[in-house]
C-alpha cells in the first residue's frame, strides 16, 4: 500500500509505485477536492442538532482520554449539543478507529485517535480500514515528546554516556520497555538505539504505568515514555532522564537535551487529533477544525496540556496532511528498526 509517499504493504497487497512528497500531497488535495464534490450526506447547515459521539481507541484516564475530554467539553460549549467520549479500546486502537472509518459520514460519529492508528498499526496490522480513503483529518488537538530515562543504578549520566555504557555489553544484555509492541514508545526507541549502534532487547508491557514500574524498580533499563509518565520523577534518584524526543528542549525539563542534538533528525512525537469518516462535509470539517483551534488556544486548556508534557496544537486540515506525509518516512523507518512484521 502506498501511503502518503511510502511503498508499504497493506492487507489488500502492494501497491507498484512510490510517490515523492509533492505527488503525495497533491494526491491528498485531490482526495479533499473530490470530498468537496461529493453529494452531501448530511445538512451541514443545521449540524449538530443532536448529540455527537467521539470515539477513543484507549481505555479511559491516558492522556489521548484526558485531551478528548478536554475538547468534547469545548465543544459541547460551542455547538450546544453534547459532544459524548465514547471509549473503544482493543487491538492497538484499531477497533475504535475501523468503526468511525465505517460509519455514516454525518458529523455524529467522531474519533480522537493518536499517530498510532493512521501511520503505524495499518501496515503492521491487518485492518480493515485505509487511512487514506476511509478517514477525513481535521484537526491535531496536541502532541507530546517522549522522554528517555535510564535506571537509577546505571553507570552513566547523558545519552553520550548511556550508549557508551551500552556498547561494553553483550548485544541485547540491556533491555528497554515500552508500552506495547508497535506503540510510539516502541518505535522512537527502536529507532534511537538502531542510530546509535547497540543492540537492547524489546520488553513489551501493556501500556506506560507497569513499564514505569520496573524502570523504577531497575527490573529493566531503559524506558522512552510519554513526557506526562517520567517528569514526574525528574528529581526521583530511581531514575535518571537523559534525552528527550522533541526538536527542542522541554521547558519542564531545561537541562535535559533533546535526542536530535546528537543523532540529528530523530524529532519523534505522538500526536492526538481529531478524525472524522471519508466524505465528511467540508464545513462541517471546517467548523470543527476552528473550533479544536480555539480550544487549543484557550488559556485553561493551554495551562492543563502544559501540565502533562503536551503542546497544544489546533492545526488545519491541510496542516494535518501534511504531518502526516511529512512522518511518514520516519515511521516507516522506525518500523524497520523495531522488526515489525508486515500484514
Amino acid at each position: 500500500m502506498a501511503f502518503f509517499g511510502l511503498r508499504l504493504k497493506h492487507p489488500s497487497g502492494v501497491l507498484k509505485g512510490a510517490w515523492t512528497r509533492r505527488a503525495a500531497l497533491g494526491g491528498l488535495a485531490s482526495v479533499a477536492a473530490a470530498r468537496v464534490l461529493s453529494p452531501m450526506p448530511a445538512r451541514a447547515d443545521t449540524w449538530p442538532n443532536r448529540p455527537v459521539t467521539i470515539i477513543v481507541p484507549f481505555p479511559p484516564g491516558g492522556n489521548t482520554d484526558t485531551m478528548a475530554r478536554l475538547l468534547a467539553a469545548k465543544l459541547s460549549e460551542k455547538f450546544g449539543q453534547a459532544f459524548i467520549v465514547d471509549n473503544r479500546a482493543g487491538a492497538s486502537g484499531a477497533i475504535g478507529t475501523t468503526a468511525v472509518a465505517h460509519a455514516a459520514p454525518d458529523g455524529y460519529t467522531l474519533l480522537f485517535c493518536a499517530v498510532q492508528q493512521v501511520s503505524v498499526i495499518p501496515f503492521t496490522e491487518h485492518v480493515t480500514y485505509n487511512p487514506k480513503t476511509d478517514l477525513s483529518f481535521i484537526s491535531i488537538f496536541g502532541e507530546g515528546p517522549f522522554v528517555l530515562g535510564v535506571a537509577g543504578d546505571t553507570p552513566a549520566n547523558s545519552m553520550k554516556e548511556f550508549i557508551d555504557f551500552a556498547r561494553t555489553r553483550k548485544p541485547g544484555e540491556l533491555v528497554y520497555a515500552s508500552g506495547g509492541i508497535g506503540s510510539i514508545s516502541h518505535l522512537v526507541a527502536a529507532l534511537y538505539f538502531q542510530r546509535a549502534g547497540v543492540k537492547l532487547t524489546h520488553v513489551p508491557y501493556r501500556g506506560g504505568a507497569p513499564a514505569v514500574a520496573d524502570l523504577l524498580g531497575a527490573h529493566v533499563n531503559a524506558y522512552f515514555g510519554n513526557a506526562s509518565e517520567l517528569v514526574p520523577f525528574a528529581t526521583d534518584p530511581r531514575v535518571k532522564l537523559i534525552g528527550v524526543s522533541s526538536r527542542e528542549r522541554l521547558a519542564q525539563l531545561p537541562a535535559i537535551p533533546a535526542v536530535n542534538e546528537t543523532i540529528p533528525g530523530l524529532v519523534m512525537t505522538s500526536w492526538n487529533g481529531l478524525v472524522g469518516p471519508a466524505k465528511l462535509p467540508r464545513d462541517i470539517i471546517e467548523k470543527l477544525a476552528a473550533a479544536t483551534a480555539e480550544t487549543a488556544r484557550d488559556p485553561a486548556i493551554v495551562k492543563t496540556l502544559t501540565s502533562l508534557g503536551i503542546a497544544p496544537i489546533g492545526n488545519t486540515p491541510r496542516e494535518f496532511e501534511e504531518r502526516i506525509v511529512g512522518e511518514t518516512a520516519l515511521l516507516a523507518e522506525a518500523i524497520k528498526a523495531a522488526e515489525l512484521p508486515a500484514p
